[in-house]
């Protein structure tokens, strides 16, 4: 399975790039992960749109502060079953200061809050990248997630 994300707006805080780095190394070995970001913020409605024609043909996952709260068990199981069903592609879209419109929240497969808190794009990032990690370290059973 190939995750894609998707973020309208670039990553610029070294400490943030330092953990998106990381992650993105250590998940190397457990899949094929592909970070897209687009520094140009076009208003709500266009940057959904952008991000639903990047997007087209994967397991949409919009992150939003009104989505549901999964626990990182619920999100393994997600992964597990889509590796069932044989699932080639889940992208999880970032939008910009002003977050997603309602068109593109309602054409999601999912709709996923990271956190009560409003997180600063960078860091929300890095959060995403660390459980997508967990997630597949849960899923052979090796000992990260404890």
């Amino acid at each position: 399975m190939k995750w894609q994300i998707h973020a309208i707006g670039k990553p610029s805080l070294r400490y943030a790039g330092l953990g998106i780095d990381e992650y993105r190394k250590r998940l190397r070995r457990y899949a094929d992960v592909s970070l897209h970001t687009d520094a140009k913020d076009r208003g709500k409605k266009k940057n959904s749109d952008h991000l639903l024609e990047k997007s087209e043909g994967a397991v949409r996952i919009v992150l939003d502060e009104r989505g549901e709260a999964w626990t990182t068990a619920q999100f393994a199981k997600r992964v597990e079953n889509w590796q069932l069903d044989g699932v080639k592609n889940v992208a999880l879209l970032i939008g910009g200061a002003d977050g997603h419109d309602a068109g593109l929240r309602d054409k999601a497969d999912h709709v996923l809050c990271l956190s009560s808190f409003t997180l600063q794009h960078e860091l929300a990032l890095v959060v995403l990248l660390e459980q997508i990690y967990r997630v597949h370290t849960v899923l052979r059973g090796e000992p990260y997630h404890r």
